[in-house]
């Protein structure tokens, strides 16, 4: 019962206190004085009585035996007015603790009348109670006998039986009384009486007088719905302690941290995260090829060429374009390499980028103008199919224009191309995109199914708490999927390369490249700088070039407007590259994974 649930770590002092009170009460009562009549035993008829002909009255009589069956009998008398048909109404389910409802088991119902003919109970058990309706239409008395399991518990250093005696009545009854017979004599006992939750103490109560051999309680008045709930206490060992407790569904029952489920959820996320971890470093290779082929790639990319100007030809490591590296390195084709292969095109002669006059309060706009291409140079796949989407069949287009109509479609064909061109080189076993959809699906999955397994779990036991790990390892594979393309030997020898020219690029030492051939090289160079953030130093390095060696205020691959100058080339090519970044931004192509 609830009250007794709250005075369970106090059972002890209470049993006492109240063995005490019992003791004191008979003491006093054979101490009393009295003018020549000796004291008698205390006895049921010493219980309050009070005049009940013709109302309806209950007596309970309950044996506890040996294995902790309480068995009931209820002698209940209608007196004057008997009803149709009378209900009883048993408490079969209680609280207990934080984490277990009390179970009582009702068994061998059943019910006779006057001269012991049977009278019919329909009972029907619904949430925490059950109903006994029995037909007593033609019955003064019923008696009703039935059997209850679970009503005994171990509280201190003995037994305590607790039952609702009375669950409800359907109609008022006017006197109640309850006898508690055990092998044992009663310690102690308590009551409640009225609405679920009272507090109230019923009637009376009493252990049979000074000798103490049964529990007694009497209730008055109880309306329909009110309870009388009991406890009577008896030594150790009068009856097992065997109350029949049921799990009760709670958040934080079902998320309990204990050793066991502490070192499953340890041990789930030491193999899932950890194999991922360990899987990302077994397929990671660059790490390896960059101490041992980096230095490949740290010197100026040129070779001798005596028709190329000062006998110089630029030529990238492994001959890596732009936006290979660029895929290369992030393993993800995105707005930086479209933009530097939009600008090597133009270095390589495949068009002219032409800055338009300012006008005043509108934003600057260029114009690609489209050329013939050099002899000696093909476009890759994917190149052509940027030239495709640029220009469409025309000869001179705006960046302005770029963005709308078909050009969204013919840039996302561009950027498959370029994943297909890593598998094509054998830099990936696989498309670094696919790869990293298929692990992000699989995380996605497991952390789907690690949800699935935390709610089996809370609702069917308390080790909800493990399931989380497997909610964790499928995240930490989501985020993980970026990092699960594997470059081949081969790729991770050319991204080593391409670190070493990333290195020479950031330290290069512009004086100690030849006059006449300058122009022409760090024009080249300016694509890749775009690639590793270093275009503002190559931008002034090519301006202070051009100045030096071309005589006049343009490029070869770059034209400014009308007083413009070299000296301006700087801020204009950073310019047009924000620019085309943003125009390439708007086609949404462009993910931040994929």
């Amino acid at each position: 019962m609830w009250w007794v649930g709250l005075r369970r770590s106090a059972a002890g002092a209470a049993l006492l206190l109240a063995a005490t009170a019992s003791a004191a009460g008979a003491s006093a009562a054979g101490a009393s004085p009295s003018s020549g009549e000796s004291s008698a035993p205390e006895s049921h008829s010493s219980l309050p009585q009070s005049d009940r002909e013709g109302e309806t009255t209950n007596d309970i009589s309950l044996e506890l035996d040996g294995q902790g069956v309480l068995h009931a009998e209820e002698t209940i008398s209608f007196g004057d007015d008997a009803p149709d048909t009378f209900t009883r109404t048993f408490v079969t389910r209680q609280a207990y603790d934080t984490n277990h409802d009390r179970r009582y088991e009702l068994s061998d119902i059943a019910a006779a009348g006057s001269g012991g003919k049977p009278v019919p109970v329909v009972t029907e058990e619904k949430g925490r109670k059950l109903t006994a309706t029995m037909d007593v239409a033609d019955s003064d008395t019923v008696v009703l006998r039935y059997e209850v399991r679970g009503a005994v518990d171990g509280v201190g250093d003995g037994v305590e039986t607790e039952w609702a005696a009375v669950g409800g009545y359907s109609s008022a009854v006017a006197e109640t009384t309850v006898t508690v017979e055990a092998d044992a004599p009663p310690v102690a006992l308590s009551c409640t009486a009225g609405e679920p939750r009272s507090s109230i103490y019923c009637t009376s109560s009493d252990m049979g007088g000074h000798q103490a051999l049964v529990a007694r309680f009497l209730q008055t008045d109880l309306t329909p719905g009110e309870r009388l709930e009991i406890v009577v206490s008896y030594p150790s060992g009068t009856a097992p302690a065997e109350p029949l407790l049921e799990r009760k569904w709670s958040l934080t029952s079902a998320f309990a941290v204990t050793s066991a489920t502490a070192s499953v959820f340890g041990l789930l996320l030491v193999v899932l995260v950890g194999g991922l971890v360990g899987l990302i470093r077994l397929r990671g290779r660059d790490e390896r090829a960059l101490r041992t082929e980096a230095c490949a790639g740290d010197s100026a990319p040129v070779t001798s060429d005596g028709a190329a100007p000062g006998g110089m030809r630029f030529h990238p490591p492994d001959g890596v374009h732009p936006g290979q590296i660029g895929t290369l390195i992030d393993e993800q084709a995105d707005i930086v390499d479209i933009t530097a292969t939009v600008v090597d095109l133009a270095v390589r002669g495949y068009f002219t980028i032409h800055e338009l006059e300012h006008e005043h309060f509108t934003s600057v706009d260029w114009q690609l103008e489209k050329r013939p291409g050099p002899f000696d140079d093909t476009p890759l796949a994917y190149e052509r199919l940027l030239l495709d989407a640029l220009f469409h069949g025309r000869d001179r287009v705006r960046l302005s224009d770029l963005g709308s109509g078909e050009f969204p479609k013919r840039l996302a064909r561009v950027r498959e191309e370029l994943y297909r061109d890593m598998v094509r080189l054998r830099w990936f076993s696989r498309r670094p995109n696919l790869e990293r959809n298929r692990w992000a699906t699989a995380g996605i999955a497991l952390t789907a199914a690690g949800v699935a397994l935390t709610v089996l779990l809370a609702i069917y036991t308390q080790a909800a708490f493990t399931g989380l790990a497997v909610i964790i390892a499928g995240a930490a594979v989501t985020v993980g999927a970026q990092y699960m393309p594997a470059k081949t030997r081969q790729g991770s020898v050319v991204f080593a390369h391409t670190m070493g020219f990333r290195a020479y690029l950031l330290g290069a030492d512009a004086e100690r490249v030849p006059a006449g051939c300058r122009v022409q090289l760090f024009s080249h160079y300016l694509p890749y700088a775009i690639i590793f953030d270093n275009v503002e130093r190559w931008a002034n390095v090519l301006a202070s070039a051009g100045s030096d060696e071309m005589g006049e205020d343009a490029l070869p691959w770059y034209v400014g407007p009308a007083q413009w100058r070299m000296a301006d080339f700087a801020d204009s090519i950073k310019s047009f590259t924000v620019t085309l970044t943003g125009v390439l931004s708007n086609t949404r192509q462009f993910p931040a994974l994929g």
